[in-house]
């Protein structure tokens, strides 16, 4: 994936954090790529993830496996999402 692929992608998940918790007072380029999604950075909560996975396998047509050791990991970042939807698209 292209630098610029990775930066749309991004802005993409950005935007569907933002619609998918009703985040209205938030902008995507408010949320920085590499800061935590959850309690620290962004601070999203468990509820919040849930939602987003239900949104993001709407969304982009990932599976998410609430299960694998690395759906934290994956979930983590707004960068760490895009390699993973990235790569879900690939494989």
């Amino acid at each position: 994936m292209s630098n610029s692929d990775s930066v749309e992608l991004e802005t993409e998940i950005k935007n569907l954090i933002i619609s998918a918790l009703e985040l209205e007072d938030l902008h995507a380029e408010d949320i920085i790529s590499n800061e935590a999604l959850f309690t620290e950075g962004l601070g999203l909560d468990s509820i919040d993830a849930l939602e987003l996975g239900v949104a993001v396998q709407r969304e982009f047509g990932v599976k998410i496996d609430a299960q694998d050791k690395d759906v934290k990991l994956h979930f983590a970042s707004v960068s760490n999402l895009a390699k993973f939807i990235a790569a879900a698209r690939k494989g």
